[in-house]
């Protein structure tokens, strides 16, 4: 058995858990979040946690075990904490900031790079250099900061461009003086 997939899931204070036919839902104090299990996948709700359970050992059954067991952990710390993702900007004259439902880049481009954000996800720039974004869903959180960093990633040479809070960027050495004959 998966040793991921066979952990249960804790339903912690605040949070409760629906399940029906083929679908988990999950609802907290900061929203409530939907999961479609994979055929053969069946969830067994206990007194404070939820049980996933496959039907048989194949080995698409046993990763789909483990996958769903995780997303619906990941539900549930996102309906009760939330999911933070920080973005630092690098580069000479490089900033965000944040217009209504846009966040206008300058990234050294000719024109600046305008996001619109999605309604799922709420960003904040507390300086001109940071972004934070944050939800609920997980998944949609890093598909936006994802989305975000690809616009102007950094770049080995000065490490100017996007980056995640934390990220270590390998650096390569410039180019050399190759000097001369004496």
């Amino acid at each position: 058995m998966s040793r991921v997939g066979r952990k249960p899931v804790a339903l912690v204070e605040g949070v409760t858990a629906e399940v029906s036919e083929g679908l988990v839902k999950i609802t907290g104090p900061k929203g409530t979040l939907e999961f479609r299990l994979p055929p053969g996948i069946k969830v067994t709700k206990g007194e404070r946690e939820l049980v996933v359970e496959r039907e048989s050992d194949e080995p698409k059954q046993r990763s789909l075990h483990g996958m769903s067991r995780s997303l619906i952990a990941n539900m549930v710390e996102g309906v009760s904490k939330g999911f933070e993702r920080r973005l630092s900007i690098n580069g000479v004259g490089y900033n965000a900031k944040l217009e209504g439902k846009q966040l206008i880049l300058n990234l050294g481009f000719a024109d600046p790079v305008v996001v619109n954000i999605p309604e799922h996800i709420e960003v904040e720039v507390p300086n001109p250099t940071l972004i934070s974004l944050k939800g609920i869903d997980k998944q949609k959180v890093g598909q936006f900061a994802a989305a975000i960093r690809a616009i102007k990633p950094p770049e080995p040479y000065n490490a100017k461009g996007i980056s995640y809070e934390g990220e270590i960027i390998r650096r390569k050495a410039g180019k050399t003086f190759g000097g001369g004959a004496d």
